[in-house]
């Protein structure tokens, strides 16, 4: 059977017609929006194959993947009714509103200028992101080949990677990927501001053919050559009679975002005024002259100067600060990657390798990482421990992806954005890590090929900071063992105070008994016994002695099959919207569409909506679930927060697995009792599975007795 899930994406995100484009990166599908307002965030959060979904600013909207995301965008692509958005055609007007603009584009346009000076930062990291994110796949091989060259040195294997030919082509291997980044930067980021990305390519390829660089050559008359602070070389030459600082650009990644935004303006600019039956020539020819020009006598240098300038500025901090720099990185992570704003700080990585031969900021970050897995690791743990079987899948996705690759994505947005108590957890991880590394890394410093000392973990090499790449880095031991701390004090923090309120707590709990429940009247074990149950039932049994699954499946067979065309009042009360009772949750309809009503009196007799078998029954007694013979699901939640409570003021009457009839009495509540708790009354009550059914329409706006009907239902 064909996968679903693509399909499924674009309908949930406003349909192939509300696509304006579609990228992804590592682990995420990135998608331009007509309107973001359109999306429907909760069918994403739990749909199958997706780990999260994330609102951006300016509609823009990612969709969490994980691994597979290559694939499942490949897949997105291919469907027919996407073959507008993968040609590159422009999305249609969904409607007018004068000068042409669509209603969704007048929305957008408001929504821009009600920004102002934010959505212009966003757009400017979005920029930044966009132009390192297509690349991520080689940098992760890349720093695999290294973590296997540095496992191979430090184990004796060899004595260098200059050993022989075969471990030289190894190092070209990755060498290659990070001598020629700004030329793959300024593919992307020319790419991302619709300008010919070949050009862009073109135009910094130039300042590093052996015919840029052998200005630097001091045998020519006009050059002359100084070392700089952080012992680079720096030439001075004439060209056309005007001076030119030279700079080696391989592996520099502000130079190639700087010439592409030039490029965007001289290239717009071009195409304006040259007739389009030239522009193919004329255009690219001027820009190679003109933004070429430019950026060898200007953007170089400043691009050069900016990353040696923050570089120093870091590593000053590292040198004369260490205790703050090593906990300031971890600590400030966690609120950068969501956001993208860790993009300058890798890219002063490369910077630190390129210009001093080491980086300082890659150890501590990597306390980050892995107090980031250490808290999946948790929730790992409680989801076996609970029998939370979706979480469990997504968290050992998002552990493989951590552990094994360094990628953080899966579990960020997958897990950890997802409930507001896990950062508080996982930073108390971040923090330990932090100190950690602060005071091994100035205790055992770190000792540079030129003899000179560092505190703090250094490496040669930029690695993703996962397992395999611990080789990379020096004081090897030191590193690990505060990747360790940082791992196993997230770990523990999550495991012991767990990462969910009370209430999303007790929801898991419910969902997993409902699954067990259906699971349980399906197996051959538990048809045999309802098959023995009706055989030899006693006609004096009661209906509510059947306690057993077998035995409330035995009465539901023993009775004709009546479909469920209504739901009614579990109490006396005041009907009021899912919009007004005051939990976000419900008001979202992740659980179904229903209804809230505020009771009548202080002590009331909650009772069975519809008759069915209890598939829930809380031991707090504030929550209980009922499925009807026809398969229609219904959930009665008694009061906001009740569960903190621990079943003070409910007098349970019933038991899971139980059948009951309309109107069944299933618990006894003293209101005045959560009220002075400090807790809302109103009792919710939701077709859970609305999804699967033809109609569910509440009734809200009167006051009913037990019994009324609220919902109805149609198949």
């Amino acid at each position: 059977m064909a996968d679903s899930t693509p399909s499924q994406i674009i309908t949930a995100i406003g349909g192939p017609d509300n696509v304006k484009s579609l990228t992804h990166c590592a682990t995420r599908l990135r998608f331009e929006l007509v309107d973001g307002g359109k999306v429907d965030q909760n069918a994403l959060q739990h749909m199958k194959g997706v780990l999260g979904a994330v609102p951006q600013a300016g509609d823009r909207y990612q969709v969490v993947i994980g691994g597979g995301v290559a694939d499942m965008y490949n897949k997105i692509m291919n469907l027919p009714e996407m073959q507008r958005v993968a040609s590159g055609t422009p999305a249609p007007a969904a409607g007018s509103n004068g000068g042409g603009m669509s209603n969704a584009d007048v929305k957008a346009a408001a929504r821009s200028k009600a920004r102002g000076k934010v959505a212009w930062l966003d757009s400017f990291f979005e920029y930044l992101s966009d132009s390192f994110r297509p690349i991520l796949g080689v940098l992760l091989g890349a720093s695999l080949i290294i973590a296997i060259i540095n496992v191979c040195i430090a184990c004796g294997w060899i004595a260098s990677e200059t050993d022989s030919p075969s471990w030289v082509f190894m190092q070209a291997l990755y060498k290659g990927v990070f001598y020629f980044l700004p030329i793959m930067i300024a593919y992307n980021a020319s790419k991302k501001l619709n300008v010919d990305p070949w050009l862009g390519g073109a135009i910094m390829a130039a300042l590093m053919t052996p015919s840029f660089m052998s200005l630097m050559d001091t045998t020519w008359a006009e050059t002359n050559c100084t070392t700089s602070a952080v012992g680079t070389q720096q030439c001075t030459t004439t060209v056309f009679g005007l001076p030119m600082q030279l700079s080696d650009y391989s592996g520099n990644v502000f130079v190639p975002l700087l010439m592409a935004a030039v490029l965007a303006l001289v290239y717009r600019g071009l195409k304006k005024i040259i007739p389009d039956s030239v522009q193919m020539v004329f255009v690219p020819f001027f820009c190679m002259i003109v933004v070429g020009a430019l950026t060898a006598f200007i953007l170089g240098p400043i691009g050069v100067w900016v990353g040696n300038g923050l570089g120093i500025g870091l590593q000053w901090l590292n040198m004369h600060a260490p205790f703050i720099f090593a906990i300031l990185i971890p600590m400030l992570y966690p609120f950068l990657v969501p956001l993208g704003l860790h993009w300058p700080l890798n890219a002063l990585m490369l910077i630190n390798i390129n210009t001093m031969g080491y980086d300082f900021i890659q150890g501590p970050m990597g306390t980050w990482n892995f107090a980031c897995f250490g808290a999946t690791a948790g929730v790992l743990i409680l989801s076996l421990r609970d029998k939370d079987t979706e979480m469990r899948q997504t968290s050992i996705g998002a552990l493989a992806a951590g552990l094994l690759g360094g990628v953080s994505e899966p579990s960020l947005y997958g897990i950890h954005l997802r409930f507001k108590k896990m950062y508080s957890r996982m930073l108390v991880g971040c923090a330990a890590g932090g100190v950690s590394i602060a005071i091994l890394g100035w205790l055992f410093p770190s000792t540079l090929a030129n003899g000179e000392t560092v505190h703090g973990v250094t490496t040669t090499a930029f690695a993703f900071t996962s397992l395999l790449t611990i080789p990379v880095f020096s004081q090897m031991w030191v590193y690990a063992l505060s990747i360790a701390i940082a791992f196993i004090v997230a770990l523990l923090m999550v495991v012991f105070f767990d990462y969910r309120t009370p209430e999303e707590k007790a929801e898991v709990l419910a969902r997993v008994q409902a699954a067990q429940a259906d699971e349980a009247t399906e197996t051959p074990a538990n048809r045999a016994a309802v098959e023995n149950a009706l055989e030899h039932e006693d006609d004096n049994l009661l209906p509510a002695d059947r306690t057993s699954a077998a035995g409330a499946a035995a009465a539901a067979a023993d009775q004709p099959m009546v479909a469920t065309d209504h739901v009614a009042a579990p109490l006396a009360g005041h009907v009021i919207s899912l919009d007004d009772a005051g939990d976000p949750v419900f008001a979202s309809r992740a659980l179904g569409e229903g209804v809230g009503i505020t009771p009548a009196s202080g002590k009331e007799s909650v009772f069975a909506p519809v008759a069915g078998v209890l598939t829930t029954v809380a031991e707090t007694g504030h929550a209980f679930g009922v499925k009807t013979d026809d398969g229609v699901e219904i959930l009665v939640h008694i009061g906001i927060d009740t569960v903190k409570m621990n079943g003070e003021g409910f007098t349970v009457a019933v038991k899971q697995n139980q059948r009951v009839a309309l109107g069944d009495k299933l618990v006894d509540v003293d209101f005045d009792k959560v009220q002075a708790a400090g807790y809302s009354t109103t009792t919710l009550m939701t077709v859970v599975n609305t999804a699967a059914l033809t109609r569910v329409e509440p009734h809200f706006g009167m006051d009913v007795q037990p019994g009324d009907v609220v919902i109805d239902v149609e198949k």
